[in-house]
């Protein structure tokens, strides 16, 4: 089956931001008023980051996996976000800045939940699937 364009867009996009995401993380380390607000939190700073890079390489292998068809990595993705949003509400100082990324998670589930979506991640050899 045809990969739906909205699974590339997400998936680009997780890609992407990923890469983006972790040479900024990286150049921010050294940034006193990132590191103020991190100490903030409940959680040592030394795991803050190691979630940090850690889910920013399951993002990544997950959007691969996506655009490859393969179901687990929406799940992997979404279980690991998920996991983020409870970990960030439990020791975040500032649990409003949560929301933008919840929304933006609420919105792809949305598309990667889709009908079209559910149909190509579904293996080809499966029943039901001719």
């Amino acid at each position: 089956m045809k990969r739906p364009t909205s699974v590339s867009v997400i998936a680009w996009i997780i890609l992407a931001t990923s890469v983006f995401s972790l040479v900024v993380n990286y150049k921010n380390m050294d940034n006193p008023l990132v590191v103020e607000l991190m100490a903030k939190s409940l959680l040592p700073m030394s795991l803050q980051y190691a979630m940090m890079y850690l889910g920013l390489v399951i993002a990544g292998v997950a959007a691969v996996a996506m655009l490859k068809g393969l179901d687990w990595g929406r799940k992997l993705y979404f279980g690991w976000s998920l996991f983020g949003m409870i970990v960030a509400l439990a020791t975040s100082p500032l649990k409003v800045a949560l929301i933008p990324g919840a929304v933006v998670l609420a919105i792809m589930a949305y598309f990667l939940y889709r009908p079209k979506a559910n149909a190509y991640f579904v293996p080809q050899g499966a029943p039901g699937n001719a």
